[in-house]
């Protein structure tokens, strides 16, 4: 009666697998082989190398990203780059209404003038920038 007793008391500890992995296999490589083994590996994002090397075993989805730091810097730059265009263009208009608001109507057209110069010149640099973003996109992005 102990005995049965005994077996259905809960001995504590981790909860048995129902399929263990018990079998082991050992293989041996090259310094080259583990290097390509070890990039594979740390591009796929796995949790562990066993189940990265299962998966290559058996032909299992395997997904790997490889982020371009470059291209993330780039991005990044040009959307602070647009943020701070975009707020020029609050400002522009702001100064127009203060010109007109606070001169006379031929001291606020002499300083809309060389507004306007300025905006020719920003608008230039605007389409450069443009075009090196699409050489970019063509050259990094789209391979």
């Amino acid at each position: 009666m102990n005995e049965n007793s005994n077996n259905k008391q809960n001995k504590g500890g981790r909860k048995a697998k129902t399929d263990p992995s018990i079998h082991r296999h050992v293989f041996r490589l090259t310094d080259e082989e583990n290097a390509k083994l070890l990039s594979l590996y740390e591009a796929s994002g796995m949790p562990n190398k066993a189940k990265f090397i299962i998966s290559l075993l058996f032909s299992k989805e395997m997904k790997s990203v490889k982020i371009d730091k470059g291209t993330v810097d780039f991005y990044m730059r040009l959307t602070s780059f647009h943020s701070q265009f975009r707020s020029v263009g609050v400002n522009y208009n702001q100064i127009v209404k203060l010109l007109y608001k606070n001169f006379s109507e031929k001291k606020a057209a002499a300083f809309l003038y060389k507004l306007e110069k300025q905006t020719a010149e920003m608008a230039m640099l605007c389409q450069k920038i443009i075009q090196i973003s699409e050489e970019f996109e063509a050259k990094h992005l789209k391979k």
